[in-house]
């Protein structure tokens, strides 16, 4: 049942309040009455994303003439806004927030190309997160292009974009005879090729499956460094498999940027100085085609970065310099000596990590880590360097410097024992109790406190469903999780048309993103007082779950509002959990971001104290200029 609790009738005079109110009240007895007999039934949904139910409540999800969201004027405006009155520290008080000029439309404030400048280009500190200080942020909202156009739907956004969205010729002229995208009239087409693949991604992929199991469920998160368009991820989704692509924002403008516009997992993210926004033992596979990474270099402190992130019994498949450089060395325009060299350097290095080579074949090559480090121990004591790592949390990612270590793997009573715990195949993981909880290596956490966590969240999707456009619709693709615990969310969507981004801010307490990935998921840590890594305009929805209770008094609740309009979408959705007094507070702010926003009940009835606010962004452009940014 969704009721307005947020708007203002201080104006009103307290005779007509109370007689509203006692008419208010007998209505709310009526539904509740309908409700415990089971009469109260969902209405088809809208086109957009609001709708609320009729019969109670008159209050429905409209567009305007112009076909953008918004929302109708409530029959009935309770007004909590005079009770539930909070101060929130510094928080900015804007009535309208103006758009940003248009040389902002693609701006990303932790990679700005002119602040990178300023820094070191030794391991390419520049192209790190570099975020702008208080003195810095913007008041004002990003604009979309002119002419700006809702994505195509999944699965047809593998393959197309429109080129309003992303005007950026760049790629598809440098990488021409490699098959990345080409622009066909109004629109981009990804053919799925790559440059270490020219037959496709599909047919490249069909080559690693030959090699190691690809379509068993054994392999299920996966990692790509220096993904390009993320093709590579793009053509694992057929497989189950959910590969989390990155790479930097570069001379090849927009590469992560065309990879969500397609409805692909990515980040913009480097391998630089810092460790992977990750924990440690997350993925089940890591990539590298071509990604132009010098993995011999500093004593390969880079593959020892993936040797953390890789699970025991992962993989690492490399192809590109320096594989077959027998064959290939005139055309990468190097010498025989310097690419026998760097395969040697890489070879030595990946003995050094304990990794076994599975094999060379054709353009590939693929390595394993051990299931344990029974054997690795040994053979550290008669091989020192790298050493294993001592007293430090493997899991530690956020601003952590890279370490020349081997991150030690938890302790295995017989050689053949996964280490941490073996995972079950997918889709059973994502159901399943994570190692990490039935093993306690998370303080806190228990198995039943999981339990019972994974089974609220049918309830909850269901609730969402009919405050929604329903997520089977195909409307929602790209979704982001800003505090997601478990992955309760994730998981409870993972039979539907849609991918999340499981974000744990990183100052949470349990950590619980290493749990996420035993589930077969994939997410970042992050600190919402900073920008996130990904372009404008690259969510469908976002779901905030406690997110300003948590950060109330940390940063200005005022920039996440602005940074969570930033990443998305014109006519996206974000779903708000916390108290009614933060949820007054937040819908203050947004009503001045041209969102159209209402407040609902909880899923188990108006006498929850936690409610709901539902809102969505309109639709608006900037301003056509001479020339995009």
């Amino acid at each position: 049942m969704a009721r307005d609790y947020s708007g203002s009738q201080m104006h009103h005079q307290l005779e007509a309040k109370r007689r509203r109110l006692t008419w208010i009240l007998g209505v709310s007895a009526l539904c509740i009455l309908f409700y415990v007999l089971g009469a109260w039934q969902a209405t088809p949904s809208t086109q957009y994303d609001l709708y609320t139910k009729v019969g109670c409540n008159n209050n429905t999800a409209m567009s305007d003439n112009n076909g953008n969201a918004s929302l109708s004027n409530p029959s009935i405006d309770l007004d909590f806004a005079s009770h539930h009155q909070i101060d929130i520290e510094s928080s900015k008080t804007v009535s309208q927030f103006p758009p940003c000029d248009m040389s902002y439309s693609e701006y990303t404030p932790c990679q700005d190309k002119v602040r990178g400048r300023k820094f070191d280009r030794d391991m390419m500190k520049y192209r790190e997160r570099h975020c702008p200080s208080k003195e810095e942020l913007l008041l004002c909202l990003i604009p979309a292009p002119p002419n700006y156009k809702t994505p195509f739907k999944w699965p047809q956004s593998r393959d197309y974009a429109w080129y309003n969205n992303i005007p950026h010729k760049e790629l598809s002229i440098e990488k021409a005879i490699q098959n990345w995208i080409q622009v066909e009239g109004d629109r981009f087409r990804f053919p799925g090729g790559g440059t270490m693949f020219p037959r496709g991604a599909d047919a490249y992929i069909d080559d690693i499956g030959e090699l190691i199991p690809l379509t068993d469920g054994r392999i299920r998160t996966a990692v790509d460094t220096g993904c390009g368009v993320a093709s590579f991820g793009a053509y694992l989704l057929k497989r189950n498999i959910l590969t989390m692509s990155f790479a930097p924002r570069d001379t090849h403008e927009a590469q992560v940027q065309f990879a969500l516009e397609r409805g692909v997992p990515a980040m913009i993210g480097i391998m630089g100085s810092q460790r992977l926004p990750y924990p440690a033992r997350a993925f089940d596979l890591a990539h590298c085609s071509r990604c132009l990474i010098p993995w011999s270099k500093n004593d390969g402190l880079y593959l020892t970065e993936v040797d953390r992130i890789l699970r025991p019994g992962g993989y690492w498949v490399l192809s590109g310099p320096p594989i077959r450089w027998k064959n290939y060395w005139r055309g990468w325009e190097r010498t025989k000596e310097d690419l026998k060299q760097e395969q040697d350097e890489i070879e030595d290095t990946a003995k050094r990590l304990c990794w076994k080579k599975v094999t060379e074949h054709n353009d590939l090559a693929i390595w394993q880590k051990p299931i344990n480090h029974r054997e690795c121990v040994k053979f550290k004591k008669r091989h020192g360097t790298p050493p294993l790592c001592k007293s430090q949390n493997p899991d530690t990612a956020w601003y952590r410097n890279l370490e020349a270590c081997i991150t030690p793997l938890p302790e295995a009573t017989h050689a053949t024992d996964v280490a941490g715990g073996e995972l079950l195949k997918w889709p059973g993981r994502v159901v399943a109790v994570p190692p990490r909880i039935s093993r306690g290596l998370v303080q806190g956490i228990s198995v039943d406190r999981f339990v019972e966590d994974r089974e609220l969240w049918h309830e909850k999707i269901a609730h969402y469903n009919r405050l929604i456009t329903p997520f089977r619709s195909g409307r929602h693709r790209n979704i982001m999780d800003m505090n997601a615990n478990f992955g309760g969310f994730a998981a409870a969507l993972s039979k539907y048309p849609v991918w999340v981004m499981n974000v744990v801010p990183e100052n949470s307490d349990p950590d619980t993103l290493g749990i996420i990935y035993e589930r077969g998921l994939i997410g970042t840590y992050q600190d919402w007082c900073e920008g996130f890594s990904t372009y404008p305009r690259t969510y469908d929805l976002i779901h905030a779950n406690g997110v300003f209770t948590m950060y109330q008094d940390r940063c200005d609740m005022t920039y996440i509002l602005l940074e969570m309009d930033r990443i998305l979408r014109p006519e996206g959705t974000v779903i708000f959990r916390d108290t009614v007094e933060l949820l007054v507070k937040i819908k203050s702010i947004t009503d001045g971001m041209r969102w159209k926003a209402q407040i609902v009940d909880h899923e188990s009835g108006p006498f929850n104290p936690e409610k709901i606010l539902v809102a969505v962004k309109t639709y608006w452009t900037g301003e056509a200029t001479h020339k995009q940014p």
